[in-house]
């Protein structure tokens, strides 16, 4: 009998839909790999890194972020990167995620596109073997570039396609609205890959629509400020719109002024089929279990608020209707042991 609630988000069965692989880069393994691979970092301690993760905006993150990424070089280094990942996230009760990755942080350093997917599939074979987590990989093009250099970037996934699950847009919303990428989205439907952007972060609830209308997303990352608008939230219920919403980092990057005001359950009751992710767990602090384990602590969420955010990570992924179905039903197996 699981009285706590900690034990029991820690146990439910999870799907991870918002995840940036780069950022679940932890101080430690950010200096390990700085010593492995001989790279100047500008902190002197772990200590220092984790001092200067104390920023309150989506740029200052963006910045740090960037800035930790250059100690990625091998295929050893993605691998690892990716692994570290899994580990934790298995130990939160992940069995599968869907993770982003910005190859044009690392192409734009002279990292060759192979190196860093090769690294990440050999990760995710890893953490398949280690753990029976299953994952699928979605590309994210940076909206501060140009949407030219998202279609060289989506020609240079080519000949991995088969392994990419879809396409995402992230980085700084402000000012780079979903339009400028009508285009490269889609061509890369065409290519057969799924879709998803984040929109109504920071950006206004226009960025939202404009992701459902001109770039057709099979999902939405954030949409948060999609609320503001009444219209648009009854939209995204009567379509079933998965929204991969993410508390500690909504709160890290004051985009909702603590985890009190999280509009998480007002979600869940005006119809959104909402999930709980981590997004950069290493920088926002906390990982997949920790999202849930606040955010219920803040909201009073309660077990079947809890499952029902479990069930909508399955229901919002790319999984088939088979694998869905077998992991809801595990799902509720689990729901009906700890009863």
């Amino acid at each position: 009998m699981h009285s706590d609630l900690d034990v029991f988000i820690t146990g439910l069965p999870k799907a991870e839909l918002h995840l940036h692989i780069e950022g679940s880069l932890e101080p430690e393994l950010m200096f390990a790999l700085a010593e492995r691979n001989r790279v100047e970092i500008p902190y002197a301690s772990v200590e220092d890194v984790r001092a200067a993760y104390s920023f309150s905006n989506l740029q200052d993150f963006l910045d740090i972020y960037y800035a930790g990424a250059n100690v990625l070089r091998t295929e050893a280094d993605f691998r690892d990167l990716a692994l570290a990942y899994f580990d934790r996230a298995a130990a939160d009760g992940v069995v599968h995620a869907e993770i982003f990755f910005d190859p044009q942080t690392h192409t734009d350093r002279g990292i060759p596109f192979g190196t860093v997917i090769e690294g990440l599939l050999a990760g995710m074979a890893e953490a398949e073997a280690r753990h029976g987590l299953t994952s699928k990989l979605i590309l994210c093009f940076l909206r501060h570039l140009s949407e030219e250099a998202a279609f060289a970037t989506l020609a240079q996934a080519e000949p991995w396609l088969d392994r990419i699950a879809g396409v995402g847009l992230d980085s700084s919303e402000l000012g780079h609205p979903p339009e400028k990428f009508a285009r490269v989205f889609a061509a890369a439907r065409e290519q057969g890959l799924r879709l998803v952007a984040h929109a109504g972060e920071e950006g206004p609830p226009d960025y939202v629509r404009q992701a459902l209308d001109l770039l057709a997303i099979d999902r939405l990352d954030h949409g948060n400020r999609s609320l503001e608008d009444p219209v648009l939230t009854a939209r995204l219920a009567r379509t079933g719109m998965t929204l991969t919403v993410c508390p500690l980092s909504n709160v890290k990057l004051c985009n909702v002024s603590s985890m009190q005001d999280h509009p998480i359950d007002r979600m869940l009751d005006l119809g959104l089929r909402a999930t709980i992710n981590s997004d950069d767990p290493a920088y926002f602090g906390g990982y997949i279990a920790e999202n849930y384990r606040q955010a219920a602590a803040a909201r009073g969420l309660d077990r079947d608020a809890l499952v029902t955010l479990a069930r909508n990570s399955f229901l919002g992924s790319f999984l088939t209707d088979d694998e869905v179905a077998r992991h809801t039903a595990a799902l509720d197996a689990y729901v009906a042991e700890t009863r």
